[in-house]
């Protein structure tokens, strides 16, 4: 599997002779783009037609449970089996500054990908598409920039499958009872700007 690894991620990285306009698409898709997580989130909490209100809250409660079960099970994962990252063992070319932790699994890739697979079971099919393609772009990007090993964005998508299985099975326990609890937070929190039609209450 490390042989597979490494001529994986030499013929991803990029080298000098790399074009720089590529080098900044990359930049940006890597450290960037990852920001439509907490964004879309945010979003479907707070806004939206009155009907479709509840599924929403509840798809994002969803997904934020899968994400810190996901989170959980990766950081258990990278004390297990620790895997340093490629720049940390002079290994190809590296062209984002990032500390030499461990790299297995990704964490932009369990994020990404536990959001995408979430979106892809619990919403709309086509929108669970669109982010594993967004996944996959930051997959490839962190690979390129040389931080990170193909495996760990594999290891990342795998994580992302159990973080959405152990999410629904805790729903089916308690989801509704904390849907509930959210709201009353969510109500008392946000009283004024719910008030003023700010934001959906």
């Amino acid at each position: 599997m490390e042989a597979i690894n490494h001529t994986l991620f030499l013929w991803i990285n990029a080298t000098p002779d790399s074009p720089a306009w590529l080098l900044s698409l990359a930049t940006f898709i890597a450290k960037d783009l990852i920001a439509i997580v907490p964004l879309l989130i945010v979003a479907l909490w707070l806004w939206g037609p009155h009907a479709q209100l509840p599924s929403q809250r509840a798809l994002v409660l969803k997904t934020g449970m899968a994400l810190l079960y996901a989170l959980a099970i990766s950081w258990c994962v990278g004390q297990l089996l620790p895997h340093p990252r490629p720049f940390a063992i002079g290994f190809g070319h590296q062209f984002l500054s990032h500390a030499a932790d461990d790299s297995y699994p990704s964490d932009h890739g369990t994020t990404i990908f536990t959001f995408a697979l979430a979106f892809l079971c619990w919403h709309r099919r086509w929108s669970g598409i669109i982010l594993l393609a967004v996944g996959s772009a930051i997959a490839w990007s962190r690979v390129y920039l040389g931080v990170h090993w193909p495996l760990d964005m594999l290891g990342g998508f795998l994580v992302g499958m159990l973080g959405c299985l152990a999410s629904q099975l805790a729903w089916q326990l308690y989801g509704q009872r904390m849907l509930a609890l959210t709201h009353q937070v969510y109500r008392a929190l946000f009283a004024m700007p719910i008030k003023k039609g700010w934001v959906r209450g």
